[in-house]
């Protein structure tokens, strides 16, 4: 079930609800909108709503207070389902669940274990995400990590609901940079070989070219005798390519990403794919010349002006490659593309967008994700300058003072299309102000309970052999609540590529843990007060330590499922 086992039988009640009026006449529609549970504002006017009947009263022609009341009289199950049904102005239904329909999320979340939270919405379709796609002109810096982090969790999203995804990394090794990357080398590698030079005026300043040249200076003093000095300039950019992207796909592995696809830039130029692709556009009358320079029509598709693909010279702009770049994407059959893009490519969604649809597809099956500056804090006070070189901190130096869990989870935290504050000294603290800590120690914790009940000789109940019943208290029945939302959080932010929501999430599951675990017994007391339990007065009866121990193994599976999709552990000791 996508919706999880609630939420699908009210939507399954309400749906009924709606044909009943339908077959007597008092509605009319001939298909019903989609419909959306969601819980209220405020717990006391229930637990979920449902605004279905604003969205037909259009269609309807008639008031949705009216309509609400038509559903709530054909509501066939309302004694099984609900402990209240209200309709409040304009037209919402405000609904309280029986606690029996609560308590059988345990059951689910039991059965399906690791599956929790996925569905089949995608099954069959294919979907290709570009992302990082750095410049292998450097090191990785943090604005990197965070696209990193954005594209592996909706790439986790994505497949969490059945969607058959590859993640793709497209590298730049062809162009003018690549060619400033050679001449910065070898600027820098005849320095150290004592010879005066001019250092290219656009060139790469950065101590890690110095470093690149100082590694690659032994194999090149070797074959310097025997190149010109172009021939030379060429093997500093060929060896500093290698060495620069092995340094990128190390500190992606690292960081726990795994790029499944690698695709060259060059690659395109050598097939002569750029050729082709833009000859296509010629014969569709979407290529002209002018002053020497040729333009792809991208206006005629919504962009705010025609581009250049080749210049006046000749040469091949930067669009031109990324127009053959999409449209091998297309040529290879995805369903869905997705570009995971700095906040600054803004401007390029129009003109890939026309793209799209100049090659006969809708301008939808490209969708841009925009991932926005960090701004790295010490302690509430903003860092710009690595402390190692004195320049841009790179994604690895992140990773190596905070951890990959930590640095992931931050980058998670936010929308990805605003602005982030990460602060490094609150990623390492072990409190409760720390997020990522905040997340993975109520995981932890269950795990120490587990320990502890062994210890005791307590075994561990299962859902189906346990009677929930007892599970009224309102601090269960709300750690529940939460628990059956985790499938629609998933949902939503898989199809809106909002990792961010998951977050959020997994931060009010675990405040809710940790507030249950504070104010009351899972175990019997001990006459030393055993660690890591509330000094509750509670007295608990087998039934109902059975049934909290249920509920929190369907806690911890949760928050291992929520992580596992951010690609973050769940640490059983911290």
């Amino acid at each position: 079930m996508s919706q999880g086992v609630v939420r699908e039988k009210v939507a399954t009640a309400l749906l009924g609800a709606l044909d009943g009026a339908k077959q007597k006449g008092q509605l009319k529609a001939t298909a019903w909108p989609a419909l959306t549970l969601d819980a209220p504002k405020r717990p006391e006017w229930g637990d979920l709503a449902s605004t279905v009947a604003m969205s037909l009263a259009s269609s309807e022609q008639k008031a949705p207070h009216d309509i609400a009341q038509i559903i709530v009289e054909n509501l066939l199950q309302r004694d099984q389902l609900f402990d209240r049904v209200e309709v409040v102005r304009p037209g919402f239904l405000n609904l309280t669940i029986k606690p029996a329909l609560w308590q059988e999320v345990l059951r689910e979340v039991e059965q399906q274990g690791s599956r929790y939270g996925h569905a089949t919405i995608g099954t069959g379709r294919r979907v290709l995400i570009e992302y990082v796609s750095a410049n292998p002109t450097g090191p990785l810096h943090v604005g990197h990590g965070r696209g990193a982090a954005v594209g592996q969790a909706v790439i986790r999203l994505l497949r969490a609901i059945g969607y058959d995804v590859v993640g793709e990394y497209y590298i730049n090794d062809a162009g003018r940079q690549m060619k400033l990357l050679g001449a910065s080398v070898y600027a820098r590698y005849r320095e150290l070989s004592g010879e005066t030079t001019q250092f290219p005026e656009d060139g790469y300043h950065g101590t890690y070219i110095t470093e690149v040249a100082q590694r690659i200076k032994k194999q090149l003093d070797q074959v310097a005798a025997d190149m010109s000095p172009d021939t030379l300039e060429t093997r500093c950019r060929t060896l500093a390519y290698q060495e620069l992207i092995g340094r990128i796909r190390d500190d992606l592995t690292v960081f726990g990403i795994e790029i499944q696809s690698w695709f060259s830039e060059g690659s395109l130029l050598e097939s002569k794919a750029v050729e082709r692709a833009l000859d296509e556009l010629k014969d569709r009358d979407l290529l002209f010349e002018q002053d020497g320079a040729w333009w792809f029509r991208s206006s005629k598709y919504g962009d705010e002006k025609d581009r250049v693909v080749r210049k006046q010279d000749g040469q091949l702009t930067y669009l031109a490659s990324d127009i053959a770049y999409h449209h091998d994407k297309l040529r290879r059959g995805y369903d869905l593309l997705i570009d995971v893009l700095g906040a600054d490519h803004h401007g390029y969604i129009h003109r890939m967008e026309a793209v799209m649809q100049a090659y006969g597809h809708p301008k939808e099956r490209l969708q841009v994700v925009l991932v926005q500056l960090v701004k790295l804090l010490r302690g509430g006070a903003e860092v710009k300058m690595s402390k190692r070189t004195g320049e841009f901190i790179t994604m690895r130096e992140v990773i190596d003072e905070v951890g990959a869990d930590a640095a992931k989870f931050y980058f998670l935290m936010r929308d990805s299309k605003t602005h982030l504050e990460f602060d490094l000294e609150l990623a390492k603290q072990r409190s409760a102000d720390n997020p990522v800590y905040y997340v993975q120690y109520a995981h932890a914790r269950i795990c120490s309970l587990w320990r502890v009940a062994s210890e005791r000789g307590i075994a561990r109940p299962t859902a189906n052999a346990t009677d929930l019943t007892v599970l009224t208290d309102p601090d269960e029945l709300g750690l529940i609540k939460k628990l059956s939302a985790y499938p629609e959080v998933i949902r939503a932010s898989a199809l809106a590529f909002e990792p961010h929501r998951v977050t959020y999430y997994l931060q009010q599951l675990a405040a809710q843990l940790h507030t249950f675990y504070n104010k009351h017994r899972v175990l019997p007391p001990m006459p030393d007060q055993e660690r890591d339990e509330p000094a509750s007065s509670e007295i608990l009866s087998p039934q109902r330590i059975a049934a909290r121990l249920v509920l929190m193994g369907s806690v911890q599976q949760v928050l291992r499922n929520g992580l596992e999709v951010l690609g973050i552990s769940a640490p059983e000791h911290m």
